[in-house]
């Protein structure tokens, strides 16, 4: 099969002819892949933020949010049967550790994460479990959801973390409209009962949060926490989900939030400075929110086939992986990206 494949930190990928992934385990699948979703995670990857972390083998095929096709099945595999056309939670989990069984798959003590921990999608074929598995209406197409897959449900889980505090007058400011930022604000309007003030350096992804269901828009500049001051009657907002996570947006972050408010850190990459007086004065809550489980990822399915979640999305030919990549880099994509193979 054909396979981009990280060989060299900080360098691009190879395309290039690899195995097909075989089956080894009862419960195993094998997915041929429809599209896979381009994520900031992937440029964290291929700069080797995740290398300690992870102590991933390279050469490594990344992509964690994928879609396709049931292609072949292990013995032990009921629910499924070949042509059927999925969507994949990222995690293949062991089901039998506490975080399983609370349903914190991601969190599992034995789980294979595509595209980090094990291959992942931007290849032809992928394997995973038939746990990881989503059945899609034979009427979607599956490379149209894949993003969902990791995008979508890192942003459902904040959100769905953050709702029930979104209360009727109640504010809510979320950071950075691109690819979760615009899922974010959709799931938002169905979750919860707050008003929406979307945040963005780009004008066109800000006009658009306003058709997503946000009250109001602010461009990031030197003027921002002023303007959210005001829209805030001078108190900052309840609530803050952040998903970009550099410095400066952690920084604005603090400066901005309401006393006894909530700051949902989604986006990684800058460090929250908060000195332990101010936290506990102020009485901050500050959350970490990694990606979705798979409850979540289901629901979020639920929302997108009952029409309330729409994804922003270009789709790109596979060879185009370096391209697509550097496009991203450069915040030059909007919504998210999808190779097809």
């Amino acid at each position: 099969m054909k396979a981009a494949r990280l060989y060299e930190y900080n360098k691009p990928l190879v395309i290039e002819e690899v195995p097909n992934p075989v089956i080894t385990d009862p419960t195993d699948v094998i997915i041929k892949v429809a599209g896979a979703g381009v994520c900031h995670t992937d440029l964290h990857l291929i700069e080797g933020v995740w290398a300690e972390t992870l102590e991933t083998e390279l050469p490594h095929i990344i992509g964690h949010e994928n879609a396709g096709w049931v292609h072949e099945v292990g013995s032990a595999v009921t629910d499924f049967k070949v042509g059927d056309p999925v969507i994949l939670h990222p995690v293949s989990s062991c089901g039998k550790c506490l975080s399983c069984r609370a349903g914190e798959d991601m969190h599992c003590e034995k789980l294979k994460f595509s595209g980090l921990t094990v291959d992942g999608g931007y290849a032809e074929y992928l394997k995973t479990s038939e746990r990881a598995l989503i059945k899609l209406p034979d009427i979607v197409d599956p490379a149209d959801v894949a993003p969902f897959a990791d995008a979508g449900i890192t942003a459902y889980r904040a959100v769905r973390k953050a709702a029930p505090l979104a209360m009727p007058g109640t504010k809510v400011v979320m950071i950075g409209m691109g690819g979760l930022g615009h899922i974010g604000v959709q799931i938002m309007r169905e979750l919860g009962n707050a008003d929406i003030i979307t945040v963005d350096r780009d004008e066109a992804r800000l006009n658009a949060t306003l058709e997503l269901g946000a009250s109001n828009a602010v461009k990031a500049d030197h003027n921002m926490i002023p303007n959210i001051k005001t829209l805030t009657e001078d108190k900052g907002p309840d609530i803050i989900i952040d998903f970009v996570g550099s410095d400066q947006t952690h920084a604005d972050s603090m400066k901005m939030l309401r006393k006894g408010g909530h700051y949902f850190v989604v986006g990684y990459g800058g460090t929250v400075n908060v000195p332990s007086l101010n936290i506990i004065n102020n009485e901050y809550s500050i959350v970490g929110s990694l990606v979705g489980n798979y409850n979540e990822l289901y629901e979020l399915m639920v929302l997108f086939g009952r029409g309330k979640v729409k994804l922003h999305s270009t789709k790109f030919p596979f060879d185009q992986v370096n391209e697509v990549l550097q496009l991203l880099h450069e915040g030059k994509i909007n919504g998210r990206a999808i190779l097809v193979p």
